[in-house]
């Protein structure tokens, strides 16, 4: 009698998972390699529990990531700070907004020519990311080393034009920002946004010269139009990457490199 049953059984299970698979959601997530898509990865069977299925498109710029989302083309993004976002609105006059925060990537400064920022030489040339909050950032972590002085210390989008003092007479060149590993043997430093610094290999606490404290204003975000800030599968996202579990995978995946910020 049981065996006669057994194939009803199957089909009947069959069917279930089938219909539950058609009543997921999608919801298309732009991010960076690294950490943000493996943080989105590690969430992802989390989400489809929920009824989400989780779409990741991995891009390698700051600029496409968030004109997609405004465009319609995907739902969020999770790759940019509070300060890159309200200065692509500005810009765009879009209306993105962060409906999450995750972690802190602390802004490092690395060289292949130095072992100590003492023997940075007079007259460096020192690599700086092109957008305006990076490039701010850096040379707030510059001036935060003594090494230059701003007009404002606590400008947010401060550029090279803003260095009133600069005792070594630093040579700032700009770049885009995921270049920037690639020119460190054509420079004497680059301060390189901690993805980027992932990607190619290198150990934030372990080889950046100097570094952002935990107390930084960069919070990586999950952001979105707002239109959608409210929409259930957006709101699904942001709770999984706010979970104990994703603490301590920060912690023991990135060892220091990433901070948790929830």
């Amino acid at each position: 009698m049981l065996k006669k049953f057994a194939p009803v059984a199957a089909i009947a299970l069959s069917a279930l998972f089938a219909a539950t698979a058609a009543q997921a959601e999608k919801l298309s997530v732009a991010a960076t390699p690294v950490p943000h898509a493996e943080l989105l990865e590690f969430v992802k069977p989390s989400l489809a529990k929920e009824g989400v299925e989780l779409e990741i498109k991995v891009f390698t710029d700051y600029v496409q990531p968030n004109a997609q989302v405004v465009d319609g083309q995907l739902d969020a993004n999770f790759f940019q700070h509070k300060p890159y976002m309200d200065t692509y609105n500005k810009e765009r006059s879009t209306d993105l907004v962060s409906v999450g925060l995750v972690h802190v990537e602390p802004f490092g400064a690395y060289s292949s020519k130095i072992k100590r920022i003492e023997d940075l030489k007079d007259g460096a040339q020192v690599a700086l990311p092109n957008d305006p909050s990076n490039g701010a950032r850096a040379l707030l972590l510059l001036q935060s080393q003594g090494l230059i002085k701003l007009k404002d210390p606590s400008n947010l989008l401060a550029t090279a034009r803003d260095v009133v003092e600069n005792p070594k007479k630093l040579k700032f060149r700009e770049l885009e920002a995921a270049t920037l590993p690639r020119v460190l043997p054509d420079v004497d430093l680059a301060l390189i946004n901690t993805n980027y610094a992932l990607e190619a290999g290198l150990n934030p606490t372990a080889d950046a010269l100097f570094i952002e404290g935990e107390d930084s204003p960069y919070t990586n975000l999950v952001a979105t139009t707002a239109a959608k800030k409210d929409d259930a599968r957006v709101q699904k996202l942001v709770k999984a990457l706010q979970t104990d579990e994703v603490r301590e995978f920060i912690k023991s995946q990135y060892k220091g490199s990433i901070v948790p910020a929830f």
